[in-house]
């Protein structure tokens, strides 16, 4: 199993109770290199951790941890892409291009870019699940989170429409999106 964002929050939380629940290896990626530490010495009691920064904005970077990820778990059976960012609490107008393009870049194109790697890998063996964690902030108008909004607007509409693409092709790789409710 590979969760993107897995040092923290939502990831941190599905990483440790799928080793409770028997999950044979957990391979967890983040951008913090000292959380990466932390946490697979913390879940080394639980069961099989290894850990990989990875920037899942920039291909190259995952790239290089998908690379150390298949050293160390030859084949990714569950890909959960949890990595996300709230950029800031501002209205749209005191947005900069920055803001826009690091909020798109890691709740939308970085899932993206893993999906794409892994869903390769899991259509060759036949088998695989990806699940998606994105936001009820895809489904809904916030105020001072447009940024946030529409990336998990984007995030939603790309993931059901790879679901739809693999029922299609009858694809024995699934597809989940989940979308929490706001949590602290």
């Amino acid at each position: 199993m590979l969760i993107t964002g897995g040092c923290s929050g939502i990831g941190k939380i599905m990483g440790r109770m799928a080793l409770e629940r028997g999950a044979s290896h957990l391979v967890i990626w983040d951008i913090n290199e000292a959380a990466i530490a932390s946490v697979v010495q913390e879940f080394a009691a639980l069961g099989k951790t290894d850990g990989f920064k990875a920037d899942i904005s920039s291909p190259e970077s995952v790239d290089a941890a998908y690379a150390a990820t298949k050293q160390v778990c030859p084949q990714v059976d569950i890909l959960i892409n949890c990595a996300g960012i709230i950029t800031n609490n501002k209205v749209f107008a005191e947005q900069t291009d920055a803001d826009i393009n690091r909020t798109f870049d890691i709740n939308t194109k970085g899932a993206m870019f893993v999906t794409l790697r892994v869903m390769k890998d899991m259509k060759e063996r036949g088998s695989g699940h990806i699940c998606n964690i994105t936001s009820s902030a895809g489904m809904l108008a916030l105020p001072k989170m447009s940024l946030y909004a529409a990336s998990k607007w984007a995030a939603i509409g790309w993931s059901e429409s790879v679901r739809i693409e693999l029922e299609r092709e009858k694809s024995p790789v699934k597809f989940t999106t989940i979308a929490p409710y706001f949590i602290n």
